[in-house]
């Protein structure tokens, strides 16, 4: 589906606030209130808004730290990254899973409350995912810049 102007306003404003009203989402693109409701649908039926969230504060929550940890398995066969990944998917304090290229197959982000709680994380869940062979873990310091919203140019 190709993007115009007024999709791209939309998404930037939803982006920015997924609870605006229709009404002012209208008023802010310029478009009529049922013209702007249609177009939101269309972007929501073609998966373009995947869903609505509520994002929470870490730190709010006492899940201060963030934790990217590399984890190189085993074997890389299908049904060995299938099991590596069906498991992760249990894990609450994954946050993100990427397959990677390189030296390790996966990058996981990890949310937890200290480095006691990470310890915990890694001897209980992280290393007993299925043909996990390293872990690496990297502590993230601070967060100098986390986006949700994605450039649409």
């Amino acid at each position: 589906m190709s993007l115009d102007r007024y999709d791209k306003a939309i998404l930037e404003a939803l982006q920015n606030d997924g609870r605006i009203s229709n009404v002012h989402l209208a008023q802010l693109v310029s478009l009529s209130e049922s013209a702007c409701l249609r177009r939101v649908r269309v972007l929501e039926e073609t998966g373009i808004i995947d869903c609505y969230v509520a994002l929470v504060s870490q730190a709010a929550v006492g899940l201060t730290g963030s934790v990217f940890v590399q984890i190189g398995l085993h074997r890389e066969g299908e049904s060995e990254l299938a099991a590596f990944e069906e498991a992760v998917r249990n894990i609450p304090e994954v946050m993100e899973c990427y397959l990677m290229t390189g030296e390790f197959d996966y990058l996981l982000r990890v949310v937890v409350s200290d480095m006691a709680d990470f310890e915990r994380l890694h001897r209980d869940s992280l290393t007993r995912l299925p043909g996990v062979a390293r872990v690496n873990s990297s502590v993230s310091i601070r967060t100098v810049q986390k986006k949700t919203e994605l450039p649409l140019n």
